[in-house]
């Protein structure tokens, strides 16, 4: 017999595969599909019929009822709410959200047949409820204060579909009864409207963490002091961070301040406040900034301060009044000495030498107003002068400096005889302006000029102007021949 191939598959091992297929399902047909069932369905009757039956075991054995053919689009968790359609119509929040996961929580991971007649139809696996779904995890309550593991029971009861709060202050009271009592004293037991099971603030809240830390005096504060009536995250979060939201009854500047505490106080007190006065109107440098307070704001009265020098310092002032109450016009807060007054605001003005003069030189014994203004009040006139000008030195000297001066009179000898242009005052009156020599210019021996004068009759030859007037040999002169 000559056997046909498809490739590397016999028509022998074709047929003889489908006998066997054909064997196989012939008695598990013939068995009611025994062959395919790992165990005994359950048989406990339930308080009313569902689907036409009370139990599992009485659907005879119709695999159909609960598994679904590959070839048909659905799974078991359609087949069970087929028969169980109050689970899908139900508020209950535990079989809301395993229906919602069914993805991968289906049913039969909690009821779980073919485990005996008698067998229980559910065995809860906390481990696969996602507890997160109901907005509270359990991420913090693995176990108890005890140490033991937690079930549903602990905190459900008898019944998942609710939760009594309660239940949170009860086991957490047996913790910590001090801190629980407080808590629920401030923010009541509404554990839920904060807590979220996952510990977002952390097992011990850390305020430090958040936009307000608590530092000095904040830190030994009771929660309540600042969230008076919050029961919630929300409201929790809406405590303002101002001092005077807090603090405003504490004011001891009645408002003359503002609210803005932090400008002089920090937490760690009251005391030690540091205001920064560069902020105000009045800045203080110098000595100023080292006064205390209270010296120019007696009385603790802040606002109004005068901010004149003479409000504070009238009892300091040297000059008696008599350079007026504006203290700045030469003092600067650095402290009284090294004083700089602006000599051009006064009628007499410091120019040239007297720009660097001392001013107890001419202030003397600390008298500064009615000071006479005149040269000769402080520059006596020399012996030089000899009595000659008078007591008005600036008709020839100004405040440069005394020489050169420039005589500025009439005068019966031309000042430029020479060779060198205008001559000055001592070339020709070398001990005082009383008398005059031409011999500072005129190298000529005396004994020839008496011999030479003498000749010519001329006995008064020591008065060289007599006959020399413009410095020149003059023509027709009475030559003084009657003189002695």
């Amino acid at each position: 017999m000559k056997t046909t191939r498809l490739g590397c598959i016999s028509s022998t091992g074709i047929i003889t595969t489908l006998l066997a297929v054909l064997l196989i399902g012939g008695i598990a047909y013939a068995r009611g599909g025994v062959l395919f069932n790992p165990g005994e369905l359950n048989a406990q009757a339930g308080g009313r019929s569902v689907g036409g039956v009370a139990s599992h075991a009485e659907t005879g054995g119709r695999c159909s009822a609960c598994h679904v053919p590959f070839w048909e689009v659905g799974g078991m968790d359609d087949r069970c709410l087929v028969c169980h359609v109050e689970i899908e119509q139900s508020a209950d929040d535990f079989h809301r959200v395993m229906l919602a996961q069914s993805q991968s929580h289906q049913c039969y991971n909690c009821h779980t047949e073919h485990r005996g007649a008698q067998a229980s139809l559910t065995v809860l696996d906390l481990q696969r409820f996602p507890h997160q779904a109901v907005g509270y995890s359990l991420q913090a309550h693995v176990t108890s204060g005890a140490g033991a593991a937690f079930t549903c029971f602990d905190c459900h009861g008898g019944t998942f579909g609710s939760f009594n709060q309660a239940n949170c202050t009860a086991c957490h009271h047996q913790i910590n009864p001090a801190f629980m009592d407080a808590h629920l004293a401030d923010f009541g037991d509404g554990c839920l409207a904060c807590h979220d099971g996952i510990d977002t603030y952390g097992k011990i809240f850390d305020h430090n963490s958040l936009a307000f830390p608590l530092q000095g005096e904040h830190a030994n504060a009771a929660c309540s002091g600042c969230h008076a009536g919050a029961v919630s995250l929300a409201e929790l979060r809406q405590a303002p961070h101002e001092c005077s939201a807090c603090h405003l009854e504490d004011d001891a500047h009645a408002g003359n301040f503002g609210q803005d505490c932090g400008t002089c106080h920090t937490p760690d007190g009251w005391e030690g406040a540091a205001f920064d006065h560069s902020l105000a109107a009045f800045p203080l440098t110098g000595a100023h900034a080292t006064a205390a307070c209270e010296d120019c704001h007696q009385g603790g009265v802040f606002q109004g301060t005068p901010q004149d020098c003479f409000s504070c310092h009238a009892a300091d002032d040297a000059h008696d009044g008599r350079f007026g109450q504006d203290c700045a016009a030469c003092h600067t807060p650095d402290g009284w000495e090294g004083a700089v007054f602006d000599h051009t605001l006064a009628a007499f003005q410091l120019t040239g030498a007297h720009a660097t003069v001392a001013c107890e030189d001419c202030h003397q014994g600390g008298v500064f107003q009615g000071i006479p203004q005149d040269c000769a009040a402080c520059h006596a006139e020399p012996d030089y002068h000899a009595g000659q000008f008078g007591i008005d030195c600036a008709a020839c000297h100004d405040t440069a400096a005394w020489m050169p001066a420039l005589f500025d009179r009439p005068h019966t000898f031309p000042f430029d005889h020479g060779e060198n242009g205008r001559s000055e005052c001592r070339v020709c009156h070398p001990d005082s302006v009383a008398s005059y020599t031409c011999y500072t210019c005129h190298e000529h021996s005396p004994a020839d000029i008496e011999q030479e004068h003498r000749e010519e009759g001329i006995s008064n030859f020591s008065d060289c102007t007599r006959c020399h007037p413009t410095g020149q040999e003059e023509e027709g002169g009475d030559g003084g021949g009657d003189g002695d």
